[in-house]
């Protein structure tokens, strides 16, 4: 019985130890608390947005007003070189033009069967600009005829100065042929690797 009375006496006291523990539970956080957490949030809410904005704002407009004029200053032969897929075309000596085209790589024929690959990089000697520009405007062609006839070369075909003279001379005899009545002085292969 003791036990009894002991358990509804505590029963009792801790619903009351509840009630007060709820009560003071519910106590509300100390103003500072708020304050310092506030003025955290605005920090580093204001300082990611300053950092966007400074990262992705563009430049004053003095900035864009000094550099519009050098672009259109530009010429196309500038732009060209920049685009390394496009071709280059520079003056040479005695007046001659250097037309280099993108690099040429093609899957080659072997006697085994085994992957070998062609990788051509040519320039060709122009007589004037005027040249360029007809080479440019047949590039499909060119790209074309250097495909269909790289591809049925063999590595041995390639071998020493006489196979890399005979490539030259038939290249050239090619792009003629292409470009006629428009005539490339010369065809120079500046690299040339098989693998």
């Amino acid at each position: 019985m003791a036990k009894d009375t002991a358990s509804k006496t505590e029963a009792p006291e801790g619903e009351g130890e509840g009630e007060g523990a709820e009560g003071v539970g519910k106590k509300k956080p100390p103003m500072m608390f708020i304050i310092i957490g506030a003025v955290a949030a605005v920090l580093i809410l204001g300082g990611g947005g300053t950092a966007a904005f400074l990262m992705l704002s563009h430049k004053p407009a003095g900035a864009h007003a000094e550099k519009a004029p050098k672009k259109d200053e530009k010429k196309k032969d500038d732009k060209k070189k920049d685009d390394k897929s496009a071709a280059q075309v520079t003056d040479g000596p005695d007046g001659v033009v250097f037309y280099t085209p993108a690099d040429i790589v093609v899957n080659m024929q072997t006697s085994d069967g085994k992957p070998t690959f062609l990788k051509l990089k040519l320039t060709m000697e122009l007589p004037d600009r005027a040249t360029a520009e007809v080479l440019d405007a047949n590039m499909p062609r060119l790209q074309d005829m250097f495909q269909t006839f790289l591809r049925e070369l063999r590595p041995e075909d390639l071998q020493g100065s006489q196979g890399s003279y005979e490539l030259r001379m038939e290249l050239l005899r090619r792009v003629n042929l292409v470009v006629a009545p428009a005539k490339v002085n010369t065809v120079l292969i500046e690299e040339m690797l098989i693998n």
